[in-house]
């Protein structure tokens, strides 16, 4: 390893990087607008779920659990004088689900609460907000019955949340999104670098001079390893100051995680770009098997615990599922050095096995 030859090649990919606009598109507009859309179009926040009603029977219990029903701020209560009405509205998506109050409701309420007093219709099709629904107005139900009947609980439950007391998704939803954007940014642009190279020619003449493959390798990788670290702390800058998402954690630990991350990111690019020679055929490698798997398989939005275990076993090998754990821990506890560390670990293993690999297949080309 040549310093000279080594900051040679750096100041060629940064030069490179300057005239090549599109890096910027990638590296900074991109970012940003995936933050945007991840914060305000993606929620899992259950709110103003639309409800229909149907009162069979008029006395001064239904229009009391009625009320009952329309004054909670998580449902939008619509009624309907009929069933075949409400069932109408289900069927064009108008609303998610609808409750029967049925005509023997005052029977039903004088005997046992065991009996059902009401029956609830919901949209299956989602299946979450179905079970929402299903379950939330039992709640308001009993709590309805009791009111009525004048007795309470024996158990006082008190439900506390940590970490995130407001439940606002988006708490954990930007630190993925950070880790997706990480992914773009680190696989598809390193996934171009020596496929550009061989595109263009240059490849021949940069393989004519003294320059090692470790040193093209890591004068390469340089550049954009510094370009992808101001990219997360854009993003985080972000988070902090216009989604309001508190950093519980400190800025070297999230320098240090991303540092670690960038390594099977910048590593499995490079791979990529080693062996597809071709810029188009590069850039769908990368997004097939670099954003794909980062979104489904890394914990972002779907739980890996629910998966079957030949999926769970598949994703010890998605280096963003590393890379999600600890930017939510970072986020929303703090320094976690216990769950940070197996962690790190398993991303520094996936970055020195992509960067073997990748050395081993550009020594061979050279051979060749």
């Amino acid at each position: 390893m040549n310093g000279r030859r080594l900051l040679a090649v750096v100041r060629k990919e940064s030069a490179q990087i300057l005239r090549d606009p599109s890096v910027f598109l990638v590296a900074g507009v991109l970012p940003v607008l995936l933050l945007f859309l991840f914060t305000y179009a993606v929620s899992l926040d259950i709110r103003h779920v639309r409800l229909g009603i149907v009162r069979q029977a008029q006395s001064t219990q239904v229009e009391s659990l009625a009320a009952a029903l329309m004054g909670t701020p998580y449902l939008q209560v619509t009624p309907y004088a009929s069933r075949r009405q409400a069932s109408a509205a289900l069927l064009a998506s108008q609303i998610r689900g609808y409750v029967v109050i049925p005509e023997d409701f005052d029977q039903r309420l004088r005997q046992t609460p065991t009996t059902a007093l009401v029956e609830v219709v919901s949209d299956g099709s989602q299946p979450n907000t179905a079970t929402f629904v299903a379950n939330y107005v039992r709640q308001i139900v009993d709590t309805w019955w009791a009111q009525q009947h004048g007795e309470a609980s024996a158990i006082d439950l008190q439900p506390r949340y940590w970490f995130n007391e407001e439940l606002e998704s988006r708490r954990f939803l930007v630190p993925g999104a950070l880790a997706i954007v990480m992914t773009i940014i680190g696989t598809l642009l390193s996934a171009l670098l020596v496929a550009r190279e061989w595109e263009r020619g240059t490849m021949e003449a940069l393989l004519a001079t003294p320059v090692s493959v470790a040193e093209i390798l890591l004068g390469k990788l340089l550049p954009y390893f510094a370009l992808a670290l101001l990219a997360m702390l854009i993003g985080v800058e972000l988070s902090i100051h216009v989604f309001a998402i508190p950093l519980r954690g400190s800025w070297a630990a999230l320098l240090l995680i991303t540092a670690v991350f960038l390594l099977p990111a910048l590593g499995q690019g490079l791979l990529i770009s080693v062996l597809s020679k071709n810029q188009f055929v590069a850039s769908q490698l990368a997004l097939l098997s670099g954003y794909l798997p980062a979104f489904m398989l890394s914990g972002f939005l779907f739980e890996i615990d629910s998966m079957p275990w030949p999926i769970r076993l598949l994703s010890h090998i998605v280096a963003a599922r590393y890379l999600v754990v600890c930017l939510q821990t970072l986020f929303l506890s703090g320094d976690v050095w216990s769950l940070f560390a197996p962690n790190l670990l398993a991303m520094l293993g996936l970055g020195l096995v992509f960067l073997l690999l990748t050395w081993r297949k550009l020594h061979k080309s050279l051979e060749d």
